[in-house]
């Protein structure tokens, strides 16, 4: 096998963007799962309930922890485990590779030159990838043939990129999506941050809670951006300073 630069390398793994900023309402032909996942014991395998509905099968917690992070995002349309079983040769053999996960993406009001492409995802731990990547190159150099085939693109995607400080807020959101508070004091601190543009947050809490009702509040806000209520910029720690806005699918 051919000397792999870092070039090569580079294009097709993940930067810590890739699942956040590309968006789309998809309306292509669904894949459909070409492998079952079976128990093992080498590692934590289930399934996972996307957005309650959709069973997802996922080999390791850091798959899981890949849907937790997509799930999040409103421009994730849907997602496939196992979507194809790509040829690929090496050592004069056939083989065949079916990388983890298919992510569709929400479509919204872009025209259809400006659709973002579905992506084909590879899920490894970064020790793994690093220290296997001369053997499994032909497998990936196959896999971004065949999503360039299909338009779409191919990405890998270690823990790095998946437990990040975007994902530190989504576990810390956990906690308040099953929390309940009147509807009309969420309409109200909504038609706020809609009238504004955009709202910190010192500033919701202290045009509608007034120092008075602290931990409510607080916990009232953070319950609206884990219901996606609200949106800000979740590649930052949340504290007083976050800034808030009505979130899009795109």
């Amino acid at each position: 096998m051919s000397e792999i630069n870092a070039t090569e390398i580079s294009v097709i793994t993940a930067t810590a963007t890739d699942i956040d900023v590309n968006s789309c309402d998809c309306v292509m032909d669904r894949q459909l799962q070409q492998r079952k996942i079976r128990p093992t014991r080498r590692s934590v395998s289930g399934i996972y309930a996307f957005r309650g509905e959709t069973p997802i099968q996922f080999e390791s917690t850091l798959e899981r922890d890949f849907l937790i992070r997509c799930e999040f995002f409103l421009h994730v349309l849907d997602i496939v485990p196992q979507p194809v079983k790509i040829p690929f040769e090496t050592g004069g053999r056939v083989h065949h590779y079916t990388p983890d996960f298919l992510v569709y993406y929400r479509l919204g009001n872009r025209t259809p030159g400006d659709y973002p492409k579905p992506m084909l995802v590879e899920v490894k731990p970064s020790g793994d990838w690093r220290a296997n990547w001369r053997k499994w190159f032909p497998k990936w150099k196959a896999a971004r043939r065949h999503a360039r085939e299909a338009g779409w693109s191919f990405r890998i995607c270690d823990e790095s990129r998946i437990r990040d400080q975007t994902f530190d807020n989504i576990r810390f959101l956990e906690r308040y999506k099953r929390m309940s508070f009147p509807v009309e004091e969420s309409e109200w601190m909504l038609a706020t941050v809609r009238k504004m543009g955009s709202a910190p947050f010192h500033y919701i809490m202290a045009s509608h809670f007034n120092g008075i009702y602290k931990a409510e509040g607080m916990a009232h806000i953070w319950h609206l951006l884990a219901m996606r209520k609200l949106d800000c910029d979740m590649g930052r720690p949340l504290g007083d300073n976050t800034e808030f806005w009505m979130p899009t699918d795109e």
